[in-house]
């Protein structure tokens, strides 16, 4: 465990806990009080373009499969896609009381940025603050009600938004996406160390782009260079790993909004260790 990671002692300034557990559990946010939700579950990257809202979306579908009620809160408040792949449209619901997530066709909850801006294709320039902010609204203030697991699709790297959801929201643990490249496995590192360093569990490590499946012959292609994760997962005592294919189907069932309907058991060993997580406690 990181040196930042130890229990404060009673006389320590606010300066030298700042990473520390009991400096951590003070700045829990309850959610909104009509919400129950089990377990929360941070889908990260160390860099953009590796698949993260793919697999978010994936792992609640197949939750949702399994019997267990999802839901997935979209916190790359600048670039968020979730809306898109789910195929949602209109906009998100409110009261007096709180704001209502989205519903998709199998009763998925989402809510995400684009569901608030007028435009799907309107930009957002806020600053750091304001985009941690919103992503604590989304926790505080909608309306989840009953949720099994709850995915949080972060925006890539280690910076305000991560930081927020790991030091405001009770993450019972990440599953990280990357992709082949040996560059990656040092941004890896880095998103394997934000975490130790918050004292969140690694549940599982996702390679995605990992080869490419020939329709005539079947064979594996690493179009992207030779696969990584098994050395990744070994060096930072990651057990859970999953291999994600190119597949155009998936691509295509993004597109069209329709991620539900996707079939493949790529992540299947990653959804069966989720299950165990509320299996222990029953």
């Amino acid at each position: 465990m990181s040196e930042n990671n130890k229990s404060c002692s009673e006389g320590c300034s606010k300066e030298s806990c700042e990473g520390c557990s009991h400096n951590k559990e003070s700045l829990i946010e309850k959610t909104h009080e009509f919400n129950s939700i089990k377990k929360v579950i941070g889908v990260v990257s160390g860099k953009g373009g590796v698949g993260k809202s793919i697999v978010t979306s994936m792992l609640a579908v197949l939750m949702n499969r399994k019997g267990y009620k999802s839901a997935v809160l979209d916190a790359d408040i600048t670039g968020p896609s979730i809306p898109r792949i789910f195929g949602i449209k209109e906009k998100a619901q409110g009261s007096e009381i709180g704001l209502f997530p989205a519903k998709s066709k199998t009763d998925i909850g989402i809510m995400s940025v684009n569901l608030l801006l007028e435009n799907d294709t309107d930009p957002v320039v806020w600053r750091g603050p304001i985009i941690a902010g919103t992503v604590k609204q989304f926790w505080t203030d909608v309306l989840w009600g009953d949720v099994d697991y709850m995915f949080i699709d972060m925006p890539p790297g280690t910076g305000d938004v991560p930081l927020t959801v790991f030091q405001s929201i009770p993450v019972d643990g990440i599953i990280i996406v990357t992709s082949p490249q040996e560059l990656v496995s040092m941004i890896v590192e880095k998103a394997v160390k934000m975490a130790q360093m918050m004292d969140i569990p690694i549940l599982g490590l996702v390679e995605n782009m990992s080869y490419f499946k020939c329709p005539d012959c079947g064979k594996e292609i690493s179009i992207f260079g030779e696969s990584h994760v098994e050395q990744i997962a070994a060096d930072n005592n990651i057990t859970n790993i999953a291999k994600l294919p190119i597949n155009p189907k998936i691509a295509a069932a993004c597109d069209k909004g329709a991620i539900e309907l996707f079939e493949g058991n790529w992540l299947d060993v990653l959804a069966d260790k989720l299950e165990t997580m509320l299996e222990s406690e029953n």
